[in-house]
């Protein structure tokens, strides 16, 4: 019959710190375990105090902050070959990692770009709608071209300056109304508002209009 596992604070630490074989502060411990276990600070704290004691883990200190770590003993003496051996592997290992990364970055990069893309039936209805556009403006441009209604630029010049004409005069007749109009309301004993009912004057504001630039 195989033992049970040992799910207490302790057990669950003394497991962690051993798997890991790295060191850690107590908080960074509680915070790893707390997705599987909901262990709260103050009992991640006991546990590696008890782990301590007991000779079950290593602790330092530095400054105001323990660190936790396996106890060494546990494990085989590694010569120094195979620690080279191994230093050797984690840098191929990383080399891989950066190498692995970049090409995941170009498939992803890649993978945008073909769903950013249009299929081909897409394809097939824009260029057939583009198709219908640039008819439509050809019909309609030749329509134009052949219309005996075209304003000529001498005829466009001559409704431009009518144009400004009719708004200088419009300027004018509006600044004499204003002016008589204020010379009354000097001797009115009413509003400018009244005074407006009462005579039926309608203003540019009334039928919201301006008067254009030229």
């Amino acid at each position: 019959m195989s033992k049970a596992k040992d799910v207490t604070a302790p057990g669950v630490i003394l497991n962690y710190l051993n798997h890991q074989n790295r060191p850690y502060s107590a908080q960074d411990i509680q915070g790893n375990l707390n997705k599987q276990h909901a262990f709260g600070k103050t009992a991640v704290v006991k546990a590696l105090d008890q782990l301590a004691q007991e000779g079950q883990i290593k602790e330092k200190v530095y400054g105001k902050q323990k660190i936790y770590f396996a106890n060494q003993d546990q494990f085989p003496i590694v010569a120094d070959n195979e620690l080279k051996d191994l230093d050797q592997k984690i840098v191929e290992l990383n080399q891989g990692i950066k190498e692995n990364q970049q090409v995941c970055k170009e498939l992803d990069t890649e993978l945008r770009g073909l769903t950013n893309s249009m299929v081909t039936e897409d394809l097939k209805g824009e260029t057939e709608r583009l198709r219908a556009d640039c008819s439509a403006l050809e019909e309609r441009l030749n329509t134009i071209k052949n219309s005996s209604n075209v304003v000529t630029p001498e005829e466009k010049e001559e409704v431009y300056k009518h144009r400004v004409q009719y708004v200088k005069e419009w300027r004018r007749r509006k600044r004499m109304a204003t002016d008589m109009i204020d010379a009354v309301l000097e001797g009115y004993p009413k509003t400018k508002k009244h005074f407006y009912e009462e005579v039926g004057i309608e203003t540019d504001d009334d039928h919201k209009v301006t008067i254009p630039n030229i």
